[in-house]
């Protein structure tokens, strides 16, 4: 009887086939129906004119990819051949990728250049103003590199009362694009910050690749904050130059964009001090000229004589109202003095040192015959002393 083998037996040979002679190999293709599957899996076709294979980058390895694959990019993988029983298929499994040349990375700069100025990322309509004065400026860069120090020496030397906010960051090679994506992001979430600057010193087309991401050319254009890109040197362009608000040759320029000098504006302050004086003394001047002539002017003297009358009419009724006053002041006091005098025809004791006498019952003075009881004590009431008379 004729023996079959099953499916999966056939599967696992050809497997063990494959996986046991192609477990190291290198192979130069396009890239094709490329995929990003949510668990951060890269699926992709790797094709020349004649064939195509499957390739599969596991997410713990494309994490060290430094560019983002695209289709029609030419690149060289790094894997071994995997059977996926499933299917009965057989895939690449990629280790490592690479572009195949400075060619390709410069054909991916030039797609996603001309998709990014389709979609206006570049329009002037869209670039903010850099603030002439900042009092903080957010800078990413890469910690302790030159391009750091540079900003640092400059800043400290031309306008050394601005803040500088750095987020030390990875400006080259895998995973750079996202963090660089990531600091500015943070930084918008900040309301102190008013300029950004991105930097980086020179570099080839592959160390400069984390500028020409598409996440990091999204990040600047959505940037509430004005951003100036300082990325390479004069003769690098990036797709963050173009993006960016304001573009600088290198890191130094950039920071010098942003601030002003301090001995400019001291220059400044002293020409305007200058010309103010000067146009103070002038302005003085022509009103010395002008109040001299106004005092020579017939009007002014015709004033001045309206004035003089007024200051004597003031003088002549301040006079009427003096005496006015000053005599009711003498009438008040003869009134007085006649209230006194009245006052001391009054006065009991006067009169008693005249010789009268008062007589007292009971506490109370007599003053009428018919209120005096003549049967009861009571007092005379003389000048210098009270005699008790008794009744009875």
């Amino acid at each position: 009887m004729q023996q079959y083998e099953s499916v999966s037996e056939l599967t696992s040979v050809i497997r063990e086939t494959l996986e046991s002679n192609f477990d190291s190999l290198s192979v130069i293709g396009e890239i094709s129906n490329f995929k990003q599957h949510v668990s951060g899996h890269w699926y992709f076709t790797l094709k020349d004119s004649n064939a195509q294979i499957s390739c599969a980058m596991w997410k713990g390895f494309n994490n060290y990819v430094f560019f983002t694959p695209e289709d029609g990019m030419k690149i060289i993988v790094n894997g071994k051949i995997s059977v996926y029983p499933p299917r009965g298929s057989y895939q690449i499994d990629v280790r490592s990728m690479k572009p195949a040349g400075v060619g390709e990375l410069q054909a991916a700069f030039e797609r996603l250049k001309s998709k990014l100025a389709a979609e206006g990322l570049f329009d002037e309509k869209f670039k903010k103003s850099i603030p002439s004065f900042p009092e903080k400026i957010g800078i990413i860069t890469g910690s302790g590199s030159a391009a750091y120090n540079d900003i640092i020496n400059i800043v400290s030397r031309r306008y050394p009362i601005v803040e500088l906010v750095v987020a030390p960051t990875q400006v080259q090679g895998e995973g750079a694009a996202k963090l660089i994506a990531q600091a500015i992001q943070e930084f918008n979430n900040r309301i102190d910050i008013d300029i950004l600057i991105i930097a980086r010193g020179g570099g080839s087309l592959e160390d400069l690749w984390a500028f020409n991401e598409e996440i990091v050319a999204r990040a600047v254009f959505e940037s509430r904050i004005p951003v100036i890109s300082g990325v390479g040197h004069e003769i690098d362009f990036t797709i963050t130059d173009f993006v960016a608000d304001l573009r600088a040759p290198t890191p130094s320029a950039a920071i010098e964009l942003a601030t002003p000098n301090k001995e400019d504006i001291l220059d400044f302050l002293k020409g305007y001090s200058e010309q103010l004086d000067v146009t103070m003394i002038n302005k003085i001047d022509e009103s010395k000229d002008s109040v001299n002539e106004i005092l020579r002017s017939y009007g002014f003297r015709s004033i001045e004589n309206k004035v003089n009358i007024g200051m004597q009419s003031i003088d002549n009724l301040y006079s009427l109202i003096s005496m006015s006053i000053f005599q009711q002041y003498k009438n008040k006091i003869q009134h007085l003095k006649y209230l006194e005098k009245s006052l001391d025809g009054y006065d009991i004791q006067k009169t008693l040192k005249k010789g009268f006498t008062l007589v007292k019952q009971n506490g109370k003075f007599v003053t009428r015959s018919i209120h005096f009881k003549d049967d009861i004590d009571f007092k005379l009431k003389f000048y210098d002393n009270e005699v008790d008379i008794k009744n009875g």
